[in-house]
Order: C-alpha cells, then sequence, then structure tokens
C-alpha cells in the first residue's frame, strides 16, 4: 500500500474529525422552526399515556449511538472501529472507518485503500437504530441487546410524521431521537439542555453492529474500556449508568444467563452474588423464578427499587445500599474513583442531574454523519428508495442477529 493510494482516505479521515463540531444548536431555526417544539408535543402526548416511554426513548437514543462500525471482508466493505488495519496513517485511527479492496494481482492478495463516500455506512447517531429488519437482514433494532428491550419505536414514527407535514424532507430520524431523549429526561424530572443538530440518518443497520453496548454483566475495567472506544469518561460513564433511575429490566440481564446471572449461580457459585442486598435478591427470586426466561420472557422489573419512574439520584443510593440490579451497577462500588462520583452524586442530585445532560450532549455527538453524508430519511423504518447507496446497502446487510448478550430492557 502506497502513501498516494491512501491519500484521498486521509483527507476523508481528516474531514471526519470535525464533522460534530457541525452540529448546531437551532439547526433548524429557519428551515423547521417548530421542529423542537412538534418532537416535544409528540413525546409529552405519548408520556400522558403511559411513563414507560421516557426511559424507553433515553434508551433508544443511547442504543443508536452505541453501534461499532461495520466489518465485512472478501470483497466487500471492510470497516474497524477504534484500531483500524494498520496505516501509514498511523496506530490510532480515531474511531474512524477505512476501506478496503481485495484484489488479485499476479496471484497475490493485495489491500490498497479507495476513495468512497461515508454516507453508505452506519456510524454512531445515525438513526439505524430506526430502521427495519428485511427478509434479507436482521436490523439492529431486533438483535439481541434490542429485543425485546427497546420499543416505542411508533413515538419516534408519529413525530416524523408531523414534521413530514409541517417540513417535508428537512428533519433528520437521528435528531427527532436526540430530541425525544432530551424531552425524556426533563418529563421524568431532569433539566433540560440544548441539543445540538444537524444530524443525518444513516443508509445502513446491521444487528452484529450492536456488539459494542456495554452488556449488564460488565466488570469496572470493561465498562472503563467500553465508554473510551466511544470518547466518553470514566466520569461520563457513572453519570450516563444513572438513567438506570428509569426503567425496567427483563429476568435475563440479572438471572439466569450464565455470565449475568446475579441470583442462582453468580460466578458459578450455586448460589447468589454476595455483593447483592441478601432481602433484594430474595425479592427479585420471587419476581424471576430459576426458569422464568424460559416460561417467561416477558417478565420485567424496575432497574431502580427506591423511585422507578422518577428522575432522581436514587439509582446511586441504591447501589450503594447493595441494592443495583446488575453487575455493571454493582461494579460503580469496586472503584474507589466510581464509588466517590457515586457517593457524590448521592448528597448532590443537582449536580448528577448537570453532569448527565452533559453528558446526553457528548454523547450524541457520537460518530454523526453532517453535511450531505447520509440522508434524510421519509420514513424513519426504511432508507429512502432513491437513495443513492442502496445497491452498497445490499451488499453489506447480509449479517445475522448478534450473539452479544443483552443490556437491560426499558
Amino acid at each position: 500500500m502506497t502513501t498516494r493510494s491512501c491519500l484521498r482516505l486521509a483527507t476523508l479521515l481528516a474531514a471526519l474529525l470535525s464533522a460534530a463540531a457541525s452540529l448546531n444548536v437551532g439547526f433548524y431555526n429557519t428551515t423547521c422552526p417548530s421542529a423542537e417544539a412538534i418532537v416535544n408535543q409528540t413525546v409529552a402526548a405519548a408520556f400522558g399515556n403511559t411513563s414507560e416511554v421516557a426511559p424507553a426513548l433515553i434508551r433508544m437514543h443511547f442504543h443508536d449511538c452505541f453501534v461499532r462500525v461495520s466489518t465485512c471482508t472478501n470483497g466487500t466493505i471492510v470497516f474497524k472501529q477504534m484500531s483500524c488495519y494498520a496505516l501509514m496513517l498511523g496506530s490510532s485511527c480515531g474511531c474512524l472507518a477505512s476501506l478496503y479492496l481485495k484484489k488479485k494481482k499476479k496471484e497475490k492478495e493485495e489491500e490498497s485503500c479507495i476513495d468512497f463516500s461515508l454516507s453508505a455506512y452506519a456510524l454512531g447517531c445515525d438513526g439505524s437504530v430506526l430502521i427495519d429488519s428485511t427478509p434479507n437482514s436482521t436490523a439492529e433494532k431486533d438483535a439481541i441487546p434490542n429485543n425485546p428491550s427497546l420499543h416505542f419505536f411508533n413515538v419516534i414514527d408519529s413525530a416524523k410524521s408531523a414534521l413530514e407535514a409541517q417540513c417535508p424532507g428537512v428533519v433528520s430520524c437521528a435528531d427527532i431521537l436526540a430530541f425525544a431523549a432530551r424531552d425524556s429526561v426533563v418529563l421524568t424530572g431532569g433539566i433540560g439542555y440544548q441539543v445540538p443538530s444537524g444530524r443525518r440518518d444513516g443508509l445502513v443497520s446491521l444487528a452484529n453492529n450492536t456488539v459494542d453496548l456495554p452488556p449488564p454483566f460488565f466488570n469496572a475495567t470493561q465498562l472503563v474500556q467500553n465508554f473510551a472506544n466511544k470518547n466518553l469518561t470514566l466520569e461520563d460513564m457513572v453519570v450516563l449508568s444513572g438513567a438506570h433511575t428509569l426503567g425496567v429490566s427483563h429476568c435475563s440481564s440479572f438471572a439466569q444467563s450464565p455470565l449475568a446471572d446475579r441470583l442462582y449461580n453468580f460466578s458459578g457459585t450455586g448460589g447468589a452474588d454476595p455483593s447483592l442486598s441478601a432481602a433484594y435478591a430474595f425479592l427479585l427470586k420471587s419476581i424471576c423464578p430459576s426458569n422464568s426466561s424460559q416460561f417467561f420472557p416477558n417478565t420485567t422489573t424496575s432497574m431502580d427499587i427506591i423511585s422507578p419512574t422518577k428522575f432522581d439520584n436514587k439509582y446511586y443510593v441504591g447501589v450503594q445500599n447493595s441494592l443495583g440490579l446488575f453487575k455493571s451497577d454493582a461494579a460503580l462500588m469496586t472503584n474507589a474513583t466510581m464509588a466517590a462520583l457515586v457517593d457524590s452524586f448521592v448528597r448532590n442530585e443537582m449536580t448528577w442531574k448537570k453532569k448527565f445532560a452533559k453528558a446526553m450532549v457528548k454523547m450524541g455527538n457520537i460518530q454523526v454523519l453532517t453535511g450531505t453524508q447520509g440522508e434524510i430519511r421519509l420514513n424513519c423504518r426504511v432508507v429512502n428508495p432513491t437513495s443513492s447507496a442502496a445497491g452498497v446497502q445490499q451488499v453489506v446487510a447480509g449479517s445475522g442477529s448478534s450473539g452479544s448478550t443483552g443490556v437491560a430492557g426499558s
């Protein structure tokens, strides 16, 4: 591979580094002034019917942003997240994508960089979680970490329909989801924050791209690394974990599953996790019997036993008192820095709420598509039929569902 062959790729990478910076507060002020109000009204109406909408939309935004870049080989497209193939660009690829083309030359296989349009591919907060599966492709929303935990996609559909009636082809599904997550935080007691917008919608949704989602059995080290891979800090991770103050989890995320089990066979001990309150373990066993995942797969329980419908700091109070539901919740108390943050949020709820708002904005900037990249989807569930990348999508979208252990549902 020569330096010349990678010049265009280097230019692309440099452009991508500044992609997040192109998001702006008030992006739709002139093109669709009522955009955020329409989303807010839609979310509020749905929330009025059921409070379960709020945690679902917050979680949906998180799961949209935490996808990895696709990995394909043998004559198709090759992407790598964080640690790209060794290029002359250096050891770090800055979480970006590289494209290679396998070709035969004198019976010897070589790799070379080629120019391509990033608009064809899924990255981070690009609304790809909203795309439906097809007979030939399982989408993100139907991957194990997302199904059945993600729901209320119809709320985004309703907001999109209202926006298309008011401002056709202007507001992206990715931005609608970011606005909806913010509105959900406010409706449940959090503080409002301005959402930079201007995201474009991705054209690919692959089930196996959900493997970057942090599972409920991660330990402290794994959690820190997982968030660092998205340019989020240890503090961001502890702050965003506070979203577990809302919503519910299926039993499989903390019971029965070999890696996640805290009730029946923790780490192969044949008993409960000793770091879990004995009384809480007894309660959870009554909700999730040992065979519940097999015979009652839709059984759920609140992630925050103290105040499950309020956006407050009681999640951290629970974590301090051995009432965290997941192994990943309990992990926050196994690291001195994390435990200190938990304690600070227990002592000052407003500090956490302010940090949560900032962390959500930061997370919402993960590998966004902007400018002319991607598209403005007309239907959030389907890539526009006139997309120039439709043919490419058919090449890369033929993967099956993820083998990743599912994270908690909401």
